[in-house]
């Protein structure tokens, strides 16, 4: 899976369900409005290129085609077939297409897992069939799929009533919508389509019982006729398809553009580690999109923007901003779009600044540029501005706000002129015209290349995400990691145990030692060196400071014999049915950032790292990164660079800085153990990790090693 040739193999098997030389419909209606009716006479209405074969028993003819009376009567295999007939007939008619040679079926029947447990056994059995006769199924309780080139709609939606998919613009590429919901889906189509932009594929899968959002998305990010993946997502189902499909789509410079709603926990499984419960499965998909350079868009708006941006096909890897504008105060908003955004906007070089200000003495010719409303006196200024501010700013994106003016009948022809003419000196640039105009002039613009936004700052974020688009696909495959052997005992250990196991794979814990009696920890505390910190040791007791089992600055014998009884007092009090085998002993470390990792398994994704602030900070906080296992000790540090509070470790207000390298390092290796373990690790929490100066190294001080 990882380098996606197992994927795609799954992916290039979609071939029958969305471009089909023939297709039978079973439960085929002669009213056009009705589930079996619709898919037909769409496809009449668009020519679909390839037989079409209705299955009626009860009629002869079916909106003027010839019907068939079962799938036994077919003339032929037929590649696809939609399936709009209930329960028992819906088994009996994948079965008997299955016997014909049918490759691929689309069930729209709906009752099955979406219902209740006897839904979920009677999907379980469609499952059963396709597998058993090698189709691909998609549903049930699906709306279906269309490719527009081959006039190929086998779905009920109404939205064709209003138009039929758009034809995409010169130079402009394809975007390509799958969608966990088949309302949204078409809702998603509609509102691009009247944006005017192309959308030839769509892939709605109901139920994914069998055909998954990763393999609708797979198969887009290997076809030649789409440029760009927009995805509508309540929850992935299915990990290892998903992610062969997004690392696909990744080295085929294919931006993926994906909604994802909903949050949830976990589970009750997980309720023991505090990595699972600060992580929710939302946290974890967000980072998985952000590892394979997916734009997780927050609202529908924002989605079709990052598309539109996208269609060009000009993804900047160091993407800067350069603005020109005839308003100061739409430069300003711009400005702080692009700071919120991390869009650098740097300013033009000194000697451009200063021919530009000769040309209109109260411009503002830094960055956003401000060439005022004098430059429409003279319009080669807009030329010369343009011209300066592309080539000698060097700007990957640049936004031109005109706003009405734009559209003026007396000012936009020779307007376009000018800003057709540094365009086509640039083709390797992006831009925008923030715009005012009636459809026909923003299709003039697009025409000649340009993106249209009547509002800049929704141009800034549709930008940002070109640029970040640029960096995942420039970035290189995943080093492999090392794996180290583990073997987990067969229940959750003590801490010192845990420290002993994580030790073994790479992650340094504090010097310590685990103290049956008195006698022995006063014993272990001379030879660590005081103060101490004394801890209850307990396989029981996982969180130890809840109970007031931990002890700070212990510093001479009489205090650790006292604290060892405290300790045992404390643990019959308050956790009576604990297993209590001793105190552990441990040197006091100071002058430490404290930071916190874990490990959570998500039922998704697998083995998940998480890195964040340590101590009571990372409940309170939730100031915290991660990212699924394995990982480098580079990709461990490229995360801690994301935390706000990474200043802590980079010598922030007069700290020494700290070792971050050792961090990484030792993330890397925890990620590595994870991976490692198997099914049978269920958690890891090391907080804190205690990170000394920069050359003096990280260790674990404390452990919790969760296995199932």
């Amino acid at each position: 899976m990882a380098d996606g040739t197992v994927g795609s193999a799954r992916f290039a098997s979609l071939d029958p369900l969305i471009a089909p030389r023939s297709v039978a419909v079973i439960g085929a209606s002669e009213d056009r409005l009705r589930i079996g009716g619709r898919p037909i006479a769409y496809m009449k209405a668009r020519s679909f290129a390839g037989d079409l074969w209705p299955v009626n028993p009860k009629r002869d003819r079916v909106q003027d085609l010839p019907a068939f009376p079962d799938v036994a009567a077919l003339p032929a295999a037929p590649d696809v077939a939609i399936v709009a007939v209930p329960g028992a007939a819906a088994e009996e008619s994948l079965d008997g297409l299955g016997h014909r040679g049918c490759r691929a079926a689309i069930v729209f029947t709906a009752g099955y897992a979406e219902m209740d447990e006897a839904g979920r056994v009677a999907q379980d059995r469609l499952v059963a069939i396709a597998r058993g006769h090698g189709m691909r199924l998609l549903g049930p309780n699906c709306l279906g799929v269309f490719n527009a080139a081959i006039g190929y709609f086998p779905i009920f939606s109404s939205s064709f009533e209003n138009g039929w998919p758009k034809e995409p613009r010169a130079g402009r590429g394809r975007v390509g919508i799958a969608s966990q919901s088949g309302a949204y889906g078409t809702h998603l189509f509609a509102v691009a389509r009247d944006r005017g932009l192309s959308t030839p594929v769509l892939f709605t899968t109901g139920n994914e019982a069998e055909v998954t959002l990763g393999d609708c998305i797979g198969w887009m990010a290997e076809s030649e006729d789409i440029a760009v993946v927009a995805a509508y997502s309540e929850g992935v189902r299915e990990g290892p398809r998903f992610l062969a499909a997004l690392d696909l789509a990744r080295r085929n410079r294919k931006p993926v553009v994906m909604m994802k709603v909903g949050r949830s926990a976990l589970g009750a499984a997980s309720a023991r580690s505090h990595t699972a419960s600060i992580a929710g499965d939302d946290a974890v998909t967000d980072a998985v999109l952000r590892e394979f350079g997916v734009h997780r868009a927050r609202t529908t708006e924002e989605l079709l923007d990052v598309c539109h941006a996208a269609t060009p096909r000009i993804y900047p890897v160091r993407n800067t901003l350069g603005v020109v504008t005839i308003s100061g105060g739409a430069g300003v908003l711009i400005s702080d779009a692009a700071e919120a955004e991390g869009l650098p906007m740097p300013p033009m070089p000194v000697e451009a600044q200063a021919r530009l200000k000769a040309l209109i003495p109260y411009s503002n010719p830094a960055n956003p540029v401000d060439c005022t409303a004098q430059a429409f006196n003279d319009m080669s200024l807009i030329g010369t501005f343009g011209r300066a501010m592309v080539g000698e700013g060097g700007y990957a994106s640049v936004i031109a706000f005109f706003t009405q003016v734009g559209a003026s009948p007396s000012i936009a022809p020779r307007l376009r002129e000018q800003l057709l003419a540094v365009r086509n000196d640039h083709p390797d640039r992006l831009f925008v015209l923030s715009v005012v105009a009636p459809p026909e002039r923003v299709a003039e613009y697009e025409e000649d290349g340009f993106l249209v936004f009547e509002d800049p700052s929704r141009a800034v974020v549709a930008l940002a995400a070109q640029g970040h688009f640029g960096v995942a696909f420039a970035r290189p495959a995943r080093e492999a990691v090392p794996l180290p052997a583990v073997t987990l005992p067969a229940a959750t250990p003590d801490e010192a145990a845990a420290k002993v196991l994580l030790a073994a794979a790479g992650v340094a814990s504090v010097p310590e030692r685990a103290c049956a009696n008195e006698d022995e920890a006063v014993a272990a505390a001379r030879d660590i060196g005081f103060p101490v910190v004394l801890k209850i040791l307990s396989p029981d007791i996982l969180h130890k400071s809840e109970i007031g089992g931990v002890l700070l600055d212990v510093a001479d014998d009489a205090a650790v014999r006292t604290g060892f009884a405290t300790l045992m007092q404390r643990a019959a009090d308050r956790a009576p049915g604990a297993r209590i085998e001793g105190v552990l002993v441990a040197k006091q470390i100071t002058g430490a950032v404290e930071m916190a990792a874990g490990i959570l398994r998500d039922p998704v994704f697998g083995p998940v790292l998480m890195a964040g602030l340590g101590g009571v900070f990372i409940e309170v906080l939730r100031d915290v990164a991660f990212r699924r296992c394995p990982v480098t000790p580079a990709e461990a540090e490229a995360m801690l660079r994301t935390l706000r509070g990474f200043p802590l470790l980079d010598g922030a207000r007069g700290r020494p800085k700290a070792d971050v390298a050792a961090l990484a390092r030792s993330l890397s290796a925890l990620s590595a153990f994870a991976v490692a373990a198997g099914d049978g690790l269920v958690s890891v929490d090391v907080n804190p990790i205690l990170v000394l100066p920069d050359g003096h190294g990280a260790f674990a001080a404390d452990a919790v090693v969760e296995v199932a």
